[in-house]
């Protein structure tokens, strides 16, 4: 009889074991565009290099970004994540950060305070709308950012579209909305040393 009842449990235990087995579903693999992967791994491939650049464009004037020593540094990079501080002078707050999401690309602006914590104006940006281009890639601001920049004053931001372009020679930050066009390009093919980590960050 002891040995009837053991058998009939461990028929309940496989079986429970089997249907438990069978609930746990394995996470999609994220669908990505062979356009927007080209434009991710050619950024990618700069990983833990630092470059400079210069304004080329700037229909509003000289400003501090023209003054200043601009330092981009693709600091830390996963298969669906990088992490590109962007150096203003002394000026650490900026990183951007570019995130594959299923439905094609992300980028925010991750703007921090000295002390690490968040600026009242953060992680503001855009997705992709389209394939792009294995050498250009377009953002126009998205739902959050424009909620945030209405809610802060700043309702000029709302048709916000940046542009990011990767070239074996240059990569260009691009900001154009009506009136507005600012651009920074980066000379690839003169790294230089890395710079200290971005305000807010401190792990590689």
């Amino acid at each position: 009889m002891n040995q009837l009842i053991n058998t009939v449990i461990c028929l309940a235990l496989l079986s429970s074991t089997s249907v438990l087995a069978s609930s746990i579903v394995k996470p999609a693999p994220l669908v990505s565009v062979p356009s927007q992967d080209a434009f991710f791994e050619a950024i990618r491939q700069h990983c833990g290099k630092a470059f400079e650049g210069k304004v080329t464009v700037d229909n509003q004037g000289p400003s501090s970004f023209s003054q200043a020593k601009l330092v981009m540094h693709v600091r830390k990079c996963t298969d669906s994540q990088l992490q590109i501080p962007f150096h203003v002078g002394e000026n650490a707050s900026r990183t951007w950060i570019i995130t594959k999401t299923g439905s094609g690309l992300s980028l925010k602006h991750d703007h921090r305070h000295e002390d690490g914590t968040d600026d009242p104006v953060t992680m503001y940006g855009g997705h992709t709308v389209d394939a792009g281009f294995a050498q250009v890639q377009s953002f126009p601001a998205d739902a959050y950012s424009k909620h945030m920049f209405a809610e802060k004053g700043l309702p000029q931001s709302l048709t916000n579209i940046w542009q990011m372009y990767i070239y074996p020679e240059k990569f260009t930050y691009r900001l154009i909305r009506e009136g507005r066009e600012f651009r920074v390009d980066f000379d690839l093919t003169q790294p230089i040393p890395a710079p200290a980590p971005p305000w807010g960050y401190t792990d590689m």
